[in-house]
């Protein structure tokens, strides 16, 4: 029983961790907790699927077909019931998730964790968050049709509630000892802004001007360039940029501000990206265009998706939605289908700022403009509140001063980031669940502000297409590399890419569409794009996979999405065990060594050559950028390819020399002391635990939004990939949808995800998913055509108004 295995994790280990497992928080009331008419054991039941329930505010009735999966097939006679009901049913399922995770966005998890979570709510409220979700809410506030169909959603959210005893709350609830609150247009303000944060792309500049000041700019042009020798895009080279007829900003005669800044905020996992990619009619085995998504993001439990099939007279659209969030996110309807990847482009910026003695006021163009300050009332669970005083200039929220993370009393840095910039994303998906065609998809997108997206696109029409989604600064050349002088106004975004002119293709020659977090253009495009760190492996394995023959089938589109072969190590080493002097190896590192050399790339779970390569890289990438570790002093090291690149091609530079050592080094140096390094770790960990196959050393898990809830997570997951491989499955993270949609009419469609759409540990819905997830199956995914029941439905409930 889950809940036997809880309470004895949870007795053994008492504190609970969250996100990097920091130590938050006190014990709850145990006897309230094991209450057998209120507590855990409360919740170890499954889903009601039949029946009618009354809800307030419907206009009619709204039927729900339940199949084997547990998704919920929603069929009502308008918008407003459809999305009352979609906010029903997701907190039905879903309900401790979606109000976490605002919780956590919001810079309010002290309230129910505890002082532990203090920093981390500080850090939230001064990156911005609420105030990012204050003007989307204003934003959405003046389209009324939206507006009213988020407060219809927080209705249905509300009306499940309301029905709730506090025997029935999720468990994490009476695990925290606090309840739900109600919901709000707000909070799905605040959803958006988690997962804006979460993909908000690159953001160095502070990292990159700690380079520039010790290294200098020549030595960071080497190391940071603005494109690869390789540049594989987004956008297909050939393509045509002379219709683009609003130039680039030019550059002012700025110079970076080379303060030594030494420490940061948390920022988002460099490895959270995706895959999407679609064929055409002509390059598809059936004559119909193929489309595929799979986003990259954390495995956690309760998964980020909850898959939904909603349906009026008017549209009909089936995929995965975000629990909080209105429509269906990545999907398809009667006529299209759609999915996302990361665009990563670089929409943070930051300034210095010069305060006046009191700060009230800042110096911009040779006067003193004010100040706004924002109190931040964080509440602490047990504990008085704590009051942070946040300064808001032009540019943004002063996340560094005094106060935080720096000791200068008259300065401070600036954010400006497009998550403040007021949007209607939500009015964009709700326009392509009920899109028809190409024109319906480019009107869709213009709505959406941030995160910038890869927004891919296939119709029953034939067409195919991939818009790079945002709004992006059109920045001067080199703007935003690093940090800048906030009170110079030519420093500041002086305009946007206007939307037409995103880098966007509609039916390209080669017959293909992909993205995979890779760079978006080549240097044709008119427009500074910097280079962010852009993905360099996985879009060429891809578009190299699409350009191998003529015509690809479902079949193919599972098999690039399970692909394994480690492209990265392919072009590393090789030349490493080819350049390395092994003749004075051991006879474990020979053995190893011969493992190695044995390997054929491919990153599958029995073998041990990506073990060997994840080691002995890692272990190079240190030894390689020793000059990188600056105490005190924010620094990200060189991204994986230019690593790759000047180790192969200027293996004498001084980068390569080991600074605590005599000696001076060279690549073919580091790839013997790097080697041996890896194989002693090797050795031990074979002896600790019996060998290091890819399957046990990776050791994939899902793991709970609570972190140290091992009843509540799944762990040893068997399933291979890795970073930069297509599947790009790592320990906490990977695909979290695969979904597969060939456009027949209507579509065709294959999906699966990493858990399951219960949000309850104790029901089999929970994680049901993954050992299919894992062995690179699919489900069918039953997109029904009408209200009427099939043999695939397992229950069926009606939601009917209760007046």
């Amino acid at each position: 029983m889950k809940y036997f295995k809880l309470i004895l994790s949870f007795v053994l280990t008492i504190a609970i961790f969250f996100a990097l497992n920091n130590k938050f928080g006190s014990i709850p009331p145990i006897g309230k907790f094991l209450n057998p008419y209120s507590g855990v054991w409360q919740n170890e039941t499954d889903e009601s699927i039949t029946g009618d329930i009354s809800i307030p505010g419907l206009a009619d009735k709204v039927t729900v077909h339940y199949d084997a999966q547990l998704i919920p097939h929603v069929f009502a006679q308008n918008d407003l019931d459809l999305y009352r009901a979609q906010g029903y049913l997701t907190a039905k399922h879903r309900l401790w998730q979606m109000e976490f995770q605002t919780y956590a966005a919001a810079g309010r998890l002290s309230e129910i964790i505890g002082e532990g979570a203090l920093n981390y709510d500080r850090q939230e409220r001064r990156r911005g968050m609420v105030y990012g979700a204050e003007q989307t809410l204003k934003k959405m506030s003046k389209d009324k049709k939206t507006m009213a169909i988020a407060k219809a959603y927080a209705d249905g959210v509300n009306s499940y509630i309301e029905q709730l005893d506090p025997k029935d709350y999720p468990v994490e609830y009476k695990l925290l000892d606090y309840k739900p609150e109600a919901w709000s247009p707000k909070k799905t303000a605040l959803l958006l802004m988690y997962m804006t944060k979460m993909l908000a792309g690159g953001d160095e500049d502070i990292e990159n001007t700690n380079a520039l000041r010790l290294f200098g700019k020549e030595r960071f042009d080497l190391l940071f360039p603005d494109f690869f020798d390789i540049t594989d895009p987004v956008i297909p080279k050939e393509t045509d940029w002379s219709y683009i007829d609003v130039p680039q900003t030019p550059a002012p005669n700025s110079e970076p501000i080379l303060d030594s800044i030494a420490e940061t905020i948390d920022k988002p996992d460099p490895n959270y990206g995706s895959n999407n990619w679609a064929v055409s009619g002509e390059k598809s085995t059936t004559g119909h265009p193929i489309l595929a998504n799979d986003p990259h993001l954390a495995l956690n439990l309760p998964s980020i998706w909850f898959v939904m099939q909603l349906s009026t007279p008017n549209h009909n659209a089936f995929g995965a939605t975000l629990p909080g969030a209105l429509a269906v996110i990545s999907g398809f309807n009667q006529y299209i289908a759609w999915g996302e990847t990361n665009a990563t482009r670089d929409v943070i910026d930051w300034y210095k700022i010069e305060f006046n003695t009191d700060r009230t006021q800042y110096k911009f163009d040779d006067q003193w403009k004010d100040v706004t300050v924002r109190i931040e009332d964080i509440k602490i669970k047990g504990k008085e509140s704590y009051k942070d005083s946040v300064l808001y200039t032009h540019h943004g929220p002063v996340v560094y001063d005094k106060n935080f993370k720096s000791n200068n009393e008259l300065s401070g840095y600036a954010m400006q980031w497009t998550g403040h910039i007021p949007g209607n994303g939500q009015r964009t998906f709700l326009e392509l669940n009920k899109a028809k065609n190409y024109d319906e998809y480019e009107a869709a997108l213009q709505y959406w502000v941030a995160p910038a997206q890869n927004i891919v696109f296939a119709s029953t029409e034939g067409d195919i297409a991939l818009w790079i989604q945002g709004q992006f600064p059109n920045k001067w050349e080199g703007q935003g590399k690093f940090v800048m002088d906030g009170s110079k106004s030519e420093n500041d975004w002086q305009s946007f890419i206007p939307q037409p002119f995103n880098a966007h293709t509609k039916n390209p020659e080669r017959g293909f569409v992909s993205s995979a977090n890779q760079h978006p253009v080549d240097e044709a495009y008119p427009y500074f794009v910097f280079n962010d760190g852009y993905e360099t492996y996985r879009n060429r394995v891809i578009n190299d996979y699409f350009n191998s023959k003529a015509q690809f089938s479902v079949q193919d589109f599972k098999d690039l999405h399970n692909n394994n072969y480690n492209l990265k190590a392919s072009e590393l080493m090789p030349y490493m065990l080819e350049t390395m002097d092994i003749s004075g190896l051991n006879a474990e590192e020979q053995q190893i060594y011969g493992e190695a050399k044995a390997w054929q790339y491919n990153n599958d779970v029995d073998e041990v050559g990506p073990s060997i390569w994840r080691q002995w890289y890692g272990k190079l990438y240190n030894m390689t950028w020793d000059e990188f570790d600056v105490e005190d002093t924010a620094l990200d090291a060189p991204f994986t390819y230019q690593t790759i690149y000047l180790l192969k091609n200027k293996g004498d530079d001084v980068f390569m020399d080991i600074i605590e050592t005599p000696e001076t080094e060279t690549a073919k140096d580091l790839f013997l002391l790097a080697f041996k390094a890896a194989a002693k770790r090797l050795t031990e960990i074979k002896a600790e635990e019996g060998d290091y196959m890819w399957v046990n050393y990776k050791a994939t898990y899902a793991g709970h939004l609570l972190q140290g809830l091992p009843a509540f997570s799944r762990v040893d997951i068997p399933i291979g990939g890795g970073r930069n491989i297509v599947n790009a499955t790592s320990e906490n993270w990977g695909p979290s949808w695969r979904m597969i949609v060939e456009m027949t009419s209507p579509p065709t469609a294959l999906g699966i995800y990493p858990g399951g759409q219960s949000g309850n540990p104790g029901s089999q819905y929970y994680d049901n998913f993954i050992d299919d997830w894992a062995a690179g199956k699919y489900h069918s995914l039953n997109f029904m055509q009408s209200n009427t029941a099939t043999e695939a439905i397992i229950g069926t409930q009606t939601l009917i108004p209760s007046n």
